[in-house]
């Protein structure tokens, strides 16, 4: 079937267009900024198909992680997406487009199968069940493959270069001490690491400060890793890791709490909920060091279509402020907060290309599909440190 009345329906809708579209037919909608780049190749009427029956964001994301849609630049595509502002397509120029797309196949090419990389959340949004499965969508990915394009230290969350590291494992190192010493940690203290993944946090704190760690993780396969690591760095006796929700935790009190990349998993539905859990698991006087990425534009949504489904399903970064008041509110008083949003895009700058640099054994571990989505992500989400959208801070609070 040929794709030239959809070209010429989008050339009708677009008049302006710095970007070019290729068809599997030949067909080309060319540029009209004469650079061409970025181009989207349209490879299957499969495309077409995931695009009528999810307009917008998600449908084309869909595609692209299908492998129907092609970009030959990511990055430039992103700052497109960011920039370009299309004229309103009115009703008649949309039934022109839809009838086209159907035309080249949009609907006969078989139905778009959903993507093994997508979750489609059920249940009760925040409830405990349903946080888990978000979670664990991400993360459950392998153990192998995080380890492609992390440090040896497994720290997935930002590394802090400004204070003179040069290598991610120099970096997360002082990530790492600098939050013992704004915990001001002390030998034999109990301290409780909310969202411990691998475990970095919890063995370098039992390592060089002698406390005592808990730490929990929704996870499975993290929980074994972080295990295996405690024994090997001779920590075992200071390290228990448990597969827990933080609302799970009940009937015990720690010294410090250290949350480390956990509270965008949170949700403005628990936010408060959030501080008073940790607020009744510390003892009065106790210290809580939370570490998040924040939200810096108001009037937005929490997250677009692509990363509820394809990266942090229910994943909600919050303003700053709104974390602030929560904890307030719980009875903490807020001492320090530190922004690092430079690093954390370095960070994501360091994670992309050891990630790019291994994708042979990348796509082996997790799939084309899981590959596609992390391409996008690593970028979208350095972009967004980059250009103001988001920022990563260190909160350090005292219950009083």
């Amino acid at each position: 079937m040929s794709t030239e009345p959809l070209r010429d329906a989008l050339a009708e809708a677009l008049p302006d267009r710095p970007f070019t579209v290729r068809f599997w037919d030949g067909a080309e909608l060319a540029s009209t900024n004469g650079a061409g780049s970025p181009t989207f190749t349209v490879r299957s009427p499969l495309a077409l198909g995931h695009v009528l029956r999810s307009p917008g964001q998600l449908g084309i994301g869909r595609a692209y992680v299908a492998g129907a849609l092609d970009v030959d630049d990511i990055d430039a595509t992103l700052a497109l997406l960011d920039g370009y502002d299309p004229p309103p397509v009115d009703v008649r120029t949309k039934a022109r487009l839809a009838a086209a797309a159907v035309r080249a196949g949009g609907l006969t090419a078989g139905i778009p199968r959903v993507t093994a990389a997508e979750l489609r959340p059920q249940g009760r949004r925040h409830s405990i069940e349903r946080d888990r499965r978000s979670v664990r969508h991400h993360y459950d990915v392998s153990n192998a493959y995080f380890a492609l394009f992390l440090d040896a230290s497994m720290t997935y969350s930002c590394a802090v270069w400004s204070r003179g590291a040069e290598t991610l494992e120099d970096a997360q190192r002082t990530k790492l001490e600098l939050v013992c010493q704004k915990l001001a940690l002390q030998p034999g203290e109990r301290v409780l690491d909310v969202g411990c993944g691998w475990g970095s946090f919890a063995i370098h704190a039992a390592r060089e400060h002698g406390v005592h760690v808990t730490g929990i993780t929704l996870s499975e396969p993290q929980a074994a890793r972080a295990r295996e690591r405690a024994a090997a760095e001779g920590v075992a006796d200071r390290v228990e890791i448990r597969v827990a929700d933080y609302r799970e935790m009940r009937g015990e009190t720690f010294d410090t709490i250290a949350s480390i990349g956990m509270v965008e998993h949170v949700g403005s539905v628990n936010i408060d909920a959030y501080a008073r859990t940790l607020a009744g698991l510390l003892q009065p006087g106790g210290r809580l060091l939370n570490h998040g990425i924040a939200r810096l534009r108001h009037g937005e949504a929490e997250a677009g279509p692509f990363s509820e489904r394809f990266v942090f399903p229910d994943a909600a970064p919050l303003h700053l402020s709104r974390i602030l008041l929560a904890l307030e509110s719980a009875g903490f008083a807020t001492d320090h907060v530190e922004g690092f949003a430079p690093d954390y895009a370095r960070t994501l700058r360091e994670w992309q290309r050891r990630l790019e640099a291994n994708l042979d054994e990348a796509r082996r571990l997790a799939g084309d599909e899981r590959v596609r989505v992390w391409q996008v992500y690593l970028r979208a989400a350095r972009r967004g440190f980059e250009t103001g959208f988001t920022s990563v801070y260190q909160v350090r609070a005292r219950k009083t």
